[in-house]
């Protein structure tokens, strides 16, 4: 589905709902201890269970027993609603932790972030380039710290971070995609390979792909699939940590100049 992302008229208010610095009061017609932290929480276990193609304020309304016009009290629209539900999502993170070496920390936050989206999958299907609750500023200045003081720009810190960030959220699409086929096919890789191997035993000429059956050969005896997300992951993480430490070395070496 397309990217979903605010299209709030009120920039202002919804600033205000991200931080918490005004909420009205609980009324009548909204029902006992009706608020924002409700609707959010209401609305991101139906994006959980159905995706958030399925989101809507009139599902929230009847997931909380309410009738959809209380939700408008607190929450202008889907869009305010959606930069909610992302921003309560990071509050999972732990931006306390800031210990180890910057290399340790970035492997610690991508995996991190991972395992986020895939517990909350609709996250990937949201735009929050204008999102600046406090839990989001929480994270960036959580996940700049880990490259602060390695004598890179501020530019290059934050241009490191969304390296990272951009490779995890690549990364978990990946993960959650074959997901969704494996659950839509009703066979796991492995049970998949075992049915169609001897059609494609068939069909493919080893002698002319000599390479790819070689390796696909070799892929399928370590991991009994087409491939282990877990592996994936985890190796192409350390090829892009592997890229920042180019970085991190050429600011950090002694300059030369010429004699």
């Amino acid at each position: 589905m397309s990217p979903q992302h605010s299209k709030s008229s009120d920039p202002a208010r919804s600033l205000a709902l991200l931080w918490r610095t005004q909420e009205p009061a609980s009324r009548r017609r909204g029902g006992p201890g009706l608020n924002v932290d409700r609707i959010v929480a209401a609305a991101t276990d139906l994006a959980d269970a159905e995706g958030l193609a399925a989101l809507s304020m009139r599902r929230v309304a009847e997931a909380l027993g309410v009738g959809t016009m209380s939700l408008y009290t607190y929450v202008p629209g889907k869009g305010e609603l959606i930069d909610l539900m992302v921003d309560t999502a990071y509050a999972d993170l732990d931006t306390q932790e800031r210990s180890g070496a910057w290399r340790d920390r970035l492997r610690r936050i991508a995996h991190a972030n991972r395992e986020l989206y895939i517990r909350h999958p609709w996250m990937l299907q949201t735009v929050t380039v204008r999102l600046l609750g406090p839990n989001v500023i929480a994270k960036y200045d959580h996940e700049l710290s880990a490259v602060d003081g390695l004598g890179l720009s501020e530019i290059e810190m934050d241009s490191t971070v969304n390296l990272v960030n951009g490779y995890v959220e690549s990364s978990a699409r990946q993960t959650l995609g074959a997901e969704r086929v494996a659950r839509e096919s009703g066979m796991d890789d492995e049970q998949w390979w075992r049915t169609h191997d001897p059609l494609l035993a068939a069909l493919v000429d080893d002698s002319r792909y000599p390479t790819a059956s070689r390796v696909g050969t070799a892929v399928g005896r370590a991991h009994q699939a087409v491939h282990d997300p877990e592996h994936e992951f985890s190796f192409g993480l350390e090829r892009v940590l592997d890229g920042v430490q180019v970085l991190v070395d050429a600011r950090s070496a002694p300059a030369t100049g010429s004699s």
